[in-house]
């Protein structure tokens, strides 16, 4: 059975997205509608992809009795209001990071979600590529040992972007690059509380941080150095230190082709995909699709590999994060 996917917004992410989700079976999964803005940005991009529906303005997509799964990359602020449209008008919901501006607004999705008896989930792909399926059989099966150390670092120079630079549009170097260094140490030390998060950064000319660097102290010796910066490019990098073994994710580490293990390199291809793209190895966010379609059949309302509590809990870090550096919206306030 196809899935039938509606795409709200037209801008660079969700092209990606689509460019990717068309290398998948047209029997599982298909685009019947996109929604912008404006009417003239949709019928572009549905001529782009060949989509069958334009609409402008997002209700038109929640109302579609077609439209099974929403896929939403508008603004940051938007998500939380176009995440409650959808599901209040009985839709499933893929939701690009960071799922909500705060923890508050999370929740607040998250359980209108609940309500509803619909599957939602925050859109970190990085989870789904299949280096990171590896990793993630390496850690459970004991092979690194015990872990004591993890580290990434996400630097691009992207800070005169707008989304990234301005508050009103929910800019945030932690919101916007660092959430993948945050959820590398998340995915790394699953179900672990940190008994220490220290917390240094810098401010742009608006008051929004554009290099953050986090150190996380948990029990039993174990340790998280992350770093994110929209100034300069850093090595992109991640690593997992074990009393057994080390893991060495290579560049993009939240998209990455390859590991080496103790030394050893590990090659992992993704789908083979011949659109343009507009990120570094776009065409992997099929995976996660993949993982969506197959929830939603199952009758799951969340994903095993990114939980609601794991959503809730990365929200809530960016909440001290930006606090810590003097970093405050107004939903913060409200």
């Amino acid at each position: 059975m196809a899935l039938q996917w509606g795409i709200v917004s037209t801008g660079c992410i969700a092209h990606d997205f689509v460019t990717a989700l068309k290398a998948l079976p047209q029997d599982e999964h298909q685009i019947v509608a996109v929604a912008a803005r404006s009417l003239s940005n949709a019928e572009k991009f549905a001529k782009t992809h060949e989509i069958p529906t334009a609409y402008e303005g997002y209700e038109n997509v929640a109302k579609d009795p077609r439209v099974q799964v929403v896929y939403i990359g508008v603004l940051n602020p938007q998500h939380h209001e176009v995440a409650t449209l959808m599901l209040q008008n009985g839709k499933h919901v893929l939701l690009e990071k960071p799922f909500a501006l705060n923890e508050k607004l999370t929740r607040k999705v998250l359980e209108l979600a609940k309500t509803q008896n619909l599957f939602i989930m925050e859109a970190i792909w990085t989870r789904f590529i299949p280096v990171f399926q590896d990793v993630r059989q390496l850690l459970d099966s004991g092979v690194l040992g015990e872990i004591r150390f993890a580290s990434a670092t996400f630097g691009v120079i992207v800070g005169d972007v707008d989304r990234i630079k301005q508050k009103a549009l929910g800019g945030s170097s932690i919101l916007d690059i660092g959430i993948y260094v945050l959820q590398f140490q998340q995915f790394v030390f699953r179900g672990l509380k940190p008994e220490k998060i220290a917390v240094a950064g810098h401010l742009n000319e608006q008051g929004v941080d554009n290099a953050v660097s986090i150190i996380f102290t948990y029990p039993g010796h174990k340790t998280a150095v992350l770093s994110c910066d929209v100034t300069v490019e850093l090595p992109n990098e991640a690593i997992i230190v074990g009393t057994k073994g080390t893991v060495k994710i290579s560049s993009p580490f939240w998209a990455p082709l390859s590991y080496t293990l103790n030394g050893e390199l590990k090659e992992k291809p993704i789908f083979k995909n011949e659109g343009r793209f507009n990120f570094w190895n776009s065409a992997a966010l099929a995976y996660q699709a993949i993982e969506v379609r197959k929830s939603i059949l199952e009758g799951k309302t969340e994903n095993s590999t990114v939980p609601h509590e794991e959503t809730i809990q990365l929200a809530a870090w960016m909440d001290q994060i930006r606090k810590e550096l003097g970093v405050v919206f107004s939903v913060d306030i409200e």
